[in-house]
């Protein structure tokens, strides 16, 4: 029994996996976090573009 404690002690595979979960995790938020900032950006060159062409439509 006194084995099978200290091999479960030893033991650091769930470590890593919640280590490896934690990256993607935060890579994750990078990601969101950059695709709303730019997504606003974005939406605000499309409006500005359709403007213009509606504008610029022969009438």
């Amino acid at each position: 029994m006194n084995k099978l404690i200290a091999r479960f002690l030893k033991d650091e595979s769930g470590a890593t996996a919640i280590e490896y979960g934690l990256i993607a995790a935060l890579i994750s938020v990078g990601i969101i976090a950059g695709a709303t900032s730019l997504g606003g950006s974005i939406n605000n060159t499309f409006n500005k573009l359709g403007g213009t062409m509606t504008n610029a439509a022969p009438k």
